[in-house]
């Protein structure tokens, strides 16, 4: 769906501060809409794009007042990890993660966070939550505590997989912290495009082919997220006393702070979740089945440097195999199909057999401005684009797209804010401005439909603020970020700590009603019930409980 990168939406000259430009691009824009939204016009089914289902979850560390990493484990008056449906943790036991419900409106999903929020600092026992997604306060690896999860068999499994991705990756790149936003189009939606289409296809594989083809659409245009919203542009030195020979790439923005001049999102790039140990995959977007199987391939295959690692010495497990990948979770993509796995099923085979139900965009990171890491305007305007990578042709990848896009992101990682960086669409250099316009005005009938019920416009309100971060980069998160810091003298960290500071301050001032704190101290006690209920279950040797998750198919 964006027809080889929203080439057919835009043939007129970019958006520019000048009179005239902006009206005759969207002159052809609005000649080249793509059919299927034209047909959802003319059958008056527009407003079957508003109510998609939106959810969030938002990783934090934990860290002690003085920015040092908390050694503490998850507390216990938070509920269990392990089967808790709202506060988990992620890869460290200080790495916290919240999670939403998925709202039709952004402004329930939005208040829902807010409230995990607040609940969760009313229970920090002289800890806060660290507002940046980049750590800072740890004393190399073995500093970051891996998260535990109890004695079942499916406790283990969870640990002993993150022990696996602290031999393979080590641990700091695991405690990098960051936003997942997740999006469903309405059944509804699926339902008229299936009927317009008069596609041979069952729903469930019409619904498929169109939820790859926005992951596609993503990918390709999915750099524009790191631009207008990344939030790391600034890394603690500390991060890199397990791999100092890294640290030669950065320029030295003062005594404890590495840095690009012009980064947006150093998460995203080679010494965050771009690792290069999985360059070499081949993960095929093209079709739900050719997605199931090369992940599959990728899970089965030995790898000869983790078979060096061991799976089992002296007794202990270091990793769950050796081979390419332990399970699906540890491929890192910006953008991923999702579909919900009943208890012990693999991610795969809940795919293949009920279909995808969402999707999970992945690079988004923690706001530090914001003291829930995300505003209703970027939550907005990550929904329109979403919608528009959905309704839009989406061409096949061939190896050279995957290989475009992953140089495209990595470029507006490290460098996205550079005057005159060029990006590669088509096989050819475009300013990345260009390219940005481009997709805003693509965008743009998207948000109109999205508003049209709503006097506040607030679609076409953030697309407009997200216009004017294309137009001035110094608008940008990462741009801001460098420019307060240079004010005020600080290194990242103090920066990030006191950022963190003034938002345990705000939820100082804010206490949750009665009813909301005793609906999750409720949840707390029922997911502590749960696990002891599962744990008291006789269970299988580890050995074999292993061998039969992985038999699965």
């Amino acid at each position: 769906m964006f027809l080889q990168s929203l080439k057919p939406f835009y043939n007129g000259p970019i958006i520019s501060g000048q009179q005239g430009t902006h009206a005759h691009s969207m002159t052809n824009l609005q000649k080249s809409l793509s059919s299927c939204l034209k047909q959802l016009r003319e059958n008056g089914h527009q407003h079957l794009l508003c109510g998609g289902l939106k959810g969030i979850e938002k990783e934090s560390l934990r860290i002690s007042k003085d920015g040092i990493i908390a050694q503490t484990p998850h507390p216990h008056v938070l509920g269990s990890a392990l089967t808790h449906p709202y506060i988990t943790t992620d890869y460290s036991e200080a790495l916290i993660e919240l999670i939403t419900p998925a709202f039709a409106d952004i402004t329930k999903t939005l208040g829902y966070l807010q409230d995990i929020h607040q609940y969760v600092y009313d229970h920090l026992d002289n800890e806060i939550l660290l507002s940046s997604s980049m750590p800072c306060g740890i004393n190399g690896d073995e500093s970051i505590p891996i998260a535990r999860y109890g004695s079942s068999n499916i406790g283990k499994m969870k640990h002993i997989y993150r022990h696996g991705l602290w031999h393979r990756y080590g641990r700091t790149m695991q405690s990098i912290a960051g936003i997942h936003f997740n999006y469903s189009a309405p059944v509804s939606l699926w339902l008229a495009l299936h009927q317009q289409n008069n596609k041979q296809l069952n729903l469930e594989q019409f619904t498929a082919d169109g939820y790859f083809g926005l992951i596609r659409n993503f990918q390709r245009v999915g750099w524009l997220i790191l631009y207008l919203f990344g939030a790391s542009p600034a890394i603690c030195k500390s991060f890199f006393k397990s791999r100092p020979a890294l640290m030669s790439q950065f320029e030295e923005f003062d005594q404890g702070t590495l840095y690009h001049p012009y980064a947006t999102s150093l998460r995203m790039s080679d010494i965050g979740y771009k690792s290069k140990n999985q360059a070499s995959l081949k993960i095929d977007y093209n079709s739900l089945s050719a997605y199931v199987t090369s992940l599959t391939n990728a899970i089965q295959t030995p790898f000869p440097d983790y078979e060096k690692i061991g799976t089992v010495v002296n007794g202990e497990y270091r990793q769950l195999n050796s081979n390419i990948l332990q399970i699906e979770n540890e491929f890192y993509s910006i953008i991923r199909p999702k579909q919900i796995a009943e208890s012990g099923e693999k991610p795969t085979l809940a795919l293949k057999r009920r279909g995808v139900r969402y999707v999970e965009m992945r690079s988004l990171d923690l706001d530090l401005f914001n003291p829930i890491g995300i505003d209703e305007g970027k939550a907005r305007f990550i929904e329109a684009l979403l919608l528009t990578c959905l309704l839009s042709d989406s061409a096949e990848f061939s190896e050279q797209d995957h290989k475009i896009n992953n140089t495209n992101q990595l470029a507006v990682a490290n460098f996205g804010r550079k005057p005159g960086l060029t990006l590669v669409k088509n096989q050819q250099a475009i300013p990345l401005q260009d390219w940005a316009f481009e997709i805003l005005e693509a965008m743009q009938p998207v948000c109109s439909i999205l508003d049209e019920k709503d006097p506040l416009k607030p679609y076409s309100a953030a697309l407009a603020q997200q216009t004017r971060g294309v137009q001035n980069p110094y608008l940008t998160t990462s741009a801001r970020m460098l420019e307060q810091m240079t004010e005020l003298k600080q290194p990242f960290a103090r920066f990030a700590l006191n950022k963190s500071t003034e938002h345990l301050d705000y939820f100082k001032q804010h206490q949750l009603d009665q009813v909301t704190v005793e609906q999750f101290n409720e949840m707390a006690e029922l997911s502590h019930a749960k696990q002891k209920a599962i744990e008291s279950k006789e269970q299988l040797p580890f050995d074999q409980f292993l061998k039969n998750y992985f038999a699965q198919c």
